[in-house]
């Protein structure tokens, strides 16, 4: 069998101020899935894509990330797990601080030793699979926040992670540009964890999705058996759009 991409086994944690985010979390997820994760504001989202790359440390359970022990006292071996689980933000400014995009691209890469033409091949590839290349030596502030979203998924692609880690990947986009980001997303060769509220989204470009609430897993199973439950949505504070129905 193939090792998962994610293996996540009774994952517990709690904040200092005793906030108790998670409670003995178990996931896998093999490579190549695409999983959405779902969940009201609080429900541990955010504290569980945390723990996938070493920002917040392992107090209870064990985080592996295609075989490999997430431990954050091990700084060699974080450095490399943090290039293995590429999170893109809701906010792409808050990921892109170079003067152009290619630098941006690149900066990645060149921490993880780099150089020359192969850096180069690294940072157009990225761009070519975004739909930017023609961007490359523009600064970032000058593209519009779509653009700038591609530019920022690229920063993560650049690093030829195990694991892309979307937050809100749909928000503040206009029609166009959320079309062209899931053809992006789909052409992807990759594992895909999208932590999203737009269900929709959910439901185009990921075949599997996880609930979370209250720090813990109340649901896993195919993205359309989960937003077809009405009763299961409306438990959790999820709602599809008016109007919309799942085909």
């Amino acid at each position: 069998m193939t090792t998962p991409s994610l293996e996540i086994k009774e994952l517990a944690f709690a904040y200092p101020d005793g906030n108790q985010a998670l409670f003995g979390v178990n996931l896998s997820i093999n490579k190549g899935e695409r999983v959405a994760l779902l969940g009201p504001n609080g429900a541990g989202k955010t504290t569980l894509v945390m723990h996938m790359n070493g920002i917040h440390p392992t107090a209870q359970g064990s985080v592996r990330i295609a075989g490999e022990l997430v431990d954050a006292k091990n700084k060699d071996s974080l450095k490399q797990i943090r290039a293995k689980v590429g999170i893109v933000f809701q906010d792409p400014d808050d990921q892109l601080f170079m003067p152009t995009v290619g630098e941006d691209v690149a900066f990645g890469p060149y921490n993880m030793g780099k150089r020359g033409d192969e850096l180069d091949s690294i940072v157009n590839e990225a761009l070519e699979l975004v739909g930017m290349a023609e961007f490359k030596d523009r600064p970032p502030h000058h593209l519009s926040f779509g653009q700038r979203r591609r530019v920022a998924v690229a920063t993560v692609l650049a690093m030829k992670p195990e694991i892309l880690v979307l937050d809100e990947p749909s928000s503040n986009l206009d029609p166009a540009s959320r079309r062209e980001l899931a053809d992006i997303l789909r052409s992807l060769d990759i594992t895909m964890v999208m932590v999203t509220h737009d269900l929709p989204y959910a439901n185009e470009l990921c075949e599997r999705a996880v609930i979370l609430n209250g720090g813990v897993i109340v649901s896993d199973g195919s993205t359309r058996s989960i937003l077809t439950n009405k009763a299961l949505l409306e438990a959790n504070r999820l709602e599809l759009p008016v109007g919309f129905s799942i085909q």
